[in-house]
C-alpha cells in the first residue's frame, strides 16, 4: 500500500519547477561582480585588436561601474602598453559636452575605469590610446537606467499624426461650413424667384 502511494506522489504529483536560480540577481550586482558584462565589443582597429567590456549587467544612475579593455597586437599578439584615456559624451545630435573619465596604464593585461553616472541615459565611451605614433580611437555605446518609453522617433510619429487629424478636423469644418451655405443660398435664391 505504501509502494502505490509513494508511486502516485512521485509519478502523477508534478513537481514544483524552480522560479529563481539561487545567488544574487544580475540586476543587484556591481563592478565587481564576475556575471557577463552588460556589453561586449570586440573589434580591429590598425593593428590592434581591442575588446571592451561593460559592468555591471545593468547600468543603474548613481551606482558605480567598470569598463574593462583589452587590446593586443595583431601581428605580436602582446599586449598594449600604453596610457589608455577614456571620455564620455551624451548620445545625441547637439551634444558637445565632453567629460574625462581618466586615464589607465596597463593592468594585469587589461585597462579597468571605474564610472558612475547621476543621470539615465544613452552615452558614448570613448577610448583613445597612442601606439607605434599612431592616435587609435574605439567609440562605443552605453544605457544607464532603463530607457525612455518613448523616444524621438516616437515623438516625432506622434507630432504627425497629431497634425494630420488637426488639418482632417479643420477641412472637415470648412467643408461642412460651406455644405450649410451652398444650402442656404440655393434655399434663398429659389424662394425669391
Amino acid at each position: 500500500m505504501y509502494l502505490l502511494g509513494f508511486s502516485f506522489i512521485v509519478f502523477f504529483i508534478p513537481l514544483a519547477d524552480a522560479h529563481h536560480v539561487l545567488g544574487r540577481p544580475a540586476y543587484s550586482l556591481n563592478e565587481d561582480s564576475n556575471t557577463p558584462p552588460s556589453m561586449n565589443i570586440e573589434t580591429q582597429i590598425g593593428d590592434y585588436f581591442v575588446t571592451a567590456m561593460v559592468f555591471p549587467a545593468f547600468p543603474k544612475p548613481k551606482e558605480a561601474g567598470r569598463i574593462n579593455l583589452y587590446a593586443t597586437h595583431t601581428g605580436t599578439n602582446q599586449p598594449l602598453n600604453a596610457d589608455v584615456r577614456f571620455t564620455v559624451r551624451d548620445d545625441s545630435w547637439f551634444s558637445a559636452n565632453i567629460e574625462q573619465l581618466g586615464a589607465q596604464v596597463l593592468d594585469d593585461n587589461v585597462y579597468r575605469q571605474g564610472f558612475m553616472f547621476f543621470n539615465r541615459g544613452d552615452y558614448i565611451i570613448t577610448a583613445s590610446f597612442v601606439a607605434d605614433g599612431e592616435h587609435y580611437s574605439i567609440d562605443f555605446p552605453l544605457r544607464v537606467g532603463d530607457p525612455l518609453p518613448i523616444g524621438l522617433l516616437g515623438i516625432v510619429v506622434t507630432f504627425v499624426l497629431v497634425l494630420l487629424a488637426g488639418v482632417t478636423i479643420v477641412q472637415r469644418k470648412k467643408l461642412l461650413r460651406s455644405k450649410s451655405r451652398d444650402e442656404i443660398t440655393t434655399r434663398s435664391g429659389s424662394v425669391s424667384s
